[in-house]
């Protein structure tokens, strides 16, 4: 009786081919997010919002009439509460200083704090949700317990003495945020990783011979892409209000003009018991809209988190 001894080796490599299909089935994240924002009005409109504040954070200096610490002067008289006029839209300050010069020189800080934390905190957040969700054990322990010292910090006071401690620039609020944010972030990627990690492409690239590394960063990160962009989106957001907040209560560069520093300039000078509406709504209304066009954008992705929504 002959056996067959070729027959036998075929089935491994029959189970690589079919792992490889599997593996380039994966779906493309980035793909999916694009078709979803622009089915959603509000998402686009908060990706409008960003476009245009990232115009006017590289053109803003460029685009504004007059220098923002500049005292304007007129016969040798200092143009001081000033109400919007020709020359001066926006008016001028309790010191003459132009208000609409300011508000657009304030776009810059706001896009730098609001992108550089949002990178920051996803980057961090997303690294150490992949790491713990997929190797559990004590690397998941480990990492949670110090997700859970950073939850029971309070957040505005640990930036306000931090702050306090170092020169006051935005890259320590930057820093601030990066420090405390990502753990909200970690622990919603750590729980998807624990979904996905699970699927049959994963189990396919092991078959494959896949480093655990390469299915982490190559099969298992693209998964959870939209849920990192939508926490970055959301942390953009309470970046710019935690800069404005800061600056707000006097712990912010005073080097530089923030929308946050504006208000603060027209609280020590009670432009609101003096009815100087155009010094204090302008900037607020940038903060606000900065803070929606995030809210738009997560709540547009959420369809493609959970594509149950779809339905309705």
């Amino acid at each position: 009786m002959s056996v067959d001894v070729a027959s036998e080796p075929q089935l491994p490599q029959i189970d690589t081919i079919q792992a490889e299909d599997v593996i380039e089935a994966a779906p493309s994240s980035l793909s999916a997010l694009w078709q979803v924002l622009r089915k959603d009005r509000l998402a686009m409109a908060g990706v409008v919002i960003y476009l245009i504040a990232i115009f006017f954070a590289i053109f803003g200096p460029a685009l504004a009439p007059h220098d923002p610490q500049q005292v304007m002067k007129e016969n040798g008289q200092w143009l001081m509460n000033l109400t919007p006029q020709p020359g001066y839209p926006l008016g001028t300050t309790n010191m003459g200083r132009d208000i609409f010069s300011q508000l657009l020189y304030g776009a810059r800080p706001a896009v730098v704090v609001g992108f550089s934390a949002a990178f920051m905190v996803v980057a961090i957040g997303t690294i150490i949700g992949l790491i713990a969700g997929y190797f559990g054990n004590r690397a998941d322990s480990f990492l949670m317990r110090i997700a859970d010292i950073a939850f029971s910090i309070p957040f505005l006071p640990f930036v306000i003495v931090l702050v306090a401690f170092l020169d006051p620039s935005l890259w320590n609020i930057v820093l601030a945020m990066a420090l405390l944010f990502w753990c909200n972030t970690a622990r919603v990627i750590r729980s998807q990783v624990l979904v996905i990690k699970e699927r049959d492409f994963v189990e396919a690239a092991k078959v494959a011979g896949a480093s655990a590394w390469r299915i982490l960063f190559v099969y298992v990160a693209p998964n959870i892409l939209p849920l990192a962009l939508l926490y970055g989106s959301l942390a953009m957001g309470w970046a710019i209000l935690t800069e404005a907040s800061v600056s707000f209560l006097g712990f912010g560069d005073p080097d530089v003009i923030s929308w946050g520093y504006m208000l603060q300039d027209a609280y020590s000078a009670q432009a609101m018991t003096r009815g100087a509406w155009y010094w204090i709504i302008p900037p607020g209304l940038c903060i606000m809209a900065m803070v929606m066009a995030g809210f738009f954008i997560g709540r547009g992705t959420e369809e493609l988190l959970f594509p149950r929504l779809r339905e309705r």
